[in-house]
């Protein structure tokens, strides 16, 4: 019974989501919400007509709309956020395991992050531009996947020579911590 009823409740979820995506909701409601949110946000607060809101919500509104004109901001966006979901969990388990072995106070630990969200972003883009067809160079395409693995091992060469600590006596990670046991 109960998992008649989960089921159930599992494919009206389902069917939602499908009416939603025959009715326009994800072709161009998210996405006008998106474009006229950030317009009407970036306006405010560069304060450009001081504090005329209508201004900037008129200006907000033609922009999302003019957006939508055609099909290619819902493709675009049908094809990045997919991919950005995926970056920012490689990001998160980097942080998370980051954050267990590692020493939190330490310096390089942020420049690291940096350096995966920049690769992160890159590759985003790049997956992104060549789907909806931006592939502008030949070169790029064939070869991102060594250029990209070319600045992990740099980062990884100077990460090791600016010297991670040897010891985790002194360490705050809370992987080292544990594993000291009851010697503290």
């Amino acid at each position: 019974m109960v998992s008649g009823l989960f089921l159930a409740s599992y494919s009206s979820i389902g069917s939602v989501l499908s009416t939603w995506e025959q009715m326009g909701f994800f072709d161009y409601l998210l996405p006008f919400l998106l474009i006229f949110a950030m317009v009407f946000g970036i306006l405010t607060r560069i304060n450009v007509f001081k504090d005329n809101k209508a201004v900037n919500g008129i200006i907000a509104l033609a922009v999302g709309l003019m957006a939508l004109q055609f099909n290619f901001v819902s493709v675009f966006f049908a094809e990045i956020f997919p991919r950005l979901g995926i970056a920012l969990s490689v990001i998160l388990a980097v942080i998370i395991l980051l954050g267990l072995f590692i020493d939190q106070e330490t310096n390089w630990m942020m420049y690291f992050l940096f350096g995966v969200g920049l690769i992160a972003v890159i590759s985003v883009l790049i997956n992104t531009g060549s789907a909806v067809g931006w592939s502008s160079a030949s070169w790029w395409t064939e070869n991102w996947q060594m250029i990209i693995g070319m600045i992990v091992f740099v980062l990884l060469v100077v990460l090791i020579i600016t010297g991670v600590p040897s010891s985790s006596a002194h360490s705050k990670s809370p992987y080292a911590r544990s594993s000291r046991g009851k010697e503290d």
